[in-house]
């Protein structure tokens, strides 16, 4: 019978990762940015609501935005155009992720000298970004009221790790079978310290509040730095 080893791995494989990630946290508060990461499925509304906010809150704070996907800059033109904000497009190598290393050498070459607020829209997927620690003070992924209440049950995952659930499109409600009760509890199982939003990008429902919540955070990295 010819012999096998066995070899013991304690080390967890996305240590590398995490420590640049903390690396990028460390910096950004040193230099009193906050840093927030954006994750949902493709459709989920991500770039609309993020023009709709960054408007609301370009006048208060200095904002840029860091767009990432496989090709093309249809949504950092997009939110460029809609909000005068310097934006920046990411192109990860047909990848279904951006890890911190990614986003280090980008902050690295975009620059954030002089700004409050730096927002990643990360990829539109609900497993794969939830696996990689990008370097955020802030995760918050958005799950529209079409995808249906199911998805913290498909994905885990993606709302174990979230800080904060945007239940995005609520103004279609009437239209989908979708129960806000149902998803909350969903949620509250994964992630018992999750805030939990309703919002309307069209209407402006629940937008002041997560207006606050951006504020609240560039307040509190300002503290440290």
């Amino acid at each position: 019978m010819g012999k096998v080893r066995v070899i013991e791995v304690h080390e967890n494989v996305f240590a590398a990762n995490e420590n640049t990630a903390d690396q990028i946290r460390k910096m950004l508060a040193k230099n009193g940015t906050f840093f927030v990461n954006i994750m949902s499925a493709p459709g989920s509304g991500k770039t609309t609501l993020l023009s709709a906010l960054i408007n609301r809150l370009k006048d208060k704070v200095q904002i840029a935005e860091m767009d990432v996907d496989i090709e093309s800059s249809l949504d950092a033109q997009r939110v460029a155009d809609a909000t005068g904000v310097r934006s920046m497009q990411i192109h990860n190598g047909g990848l279904c992720h951006i890890d911190a290393d990614m986003t280090f050498r980008a902050i690295q070459e975009f620059g954030t000298d002089g700004i409050d607020l730096l927002i990643l829209e990360n990829i539109g997927n609900l497993v794969c970004p939830a696996e990689f620690d990008t370097g955020a003070h802030k995760n918050i992924m958005l799950l529209s009221v079409p995808e249906g209440d199911d998805k913290p049950l498909k994905y885990p995952l993606m709302f174990t790790v979230s800080d904060v659930v945007l239940i995005t499109k609520i103004d279609t409600m009437g239209f989908f079978n979708f129960s806000m009760e149902n998803v909350e509890k969903y949620i509250r199982a994964l992630n018992p310290n999750a805030v939990i939003l309703p919002v309307s990008a069209k209407t402006g429902e629940g937008m002041e509040e997560l207006e606050k919540i951006f504020l609240d955070g560039v307040s509190e990295i300002k503290k440290q730095s």
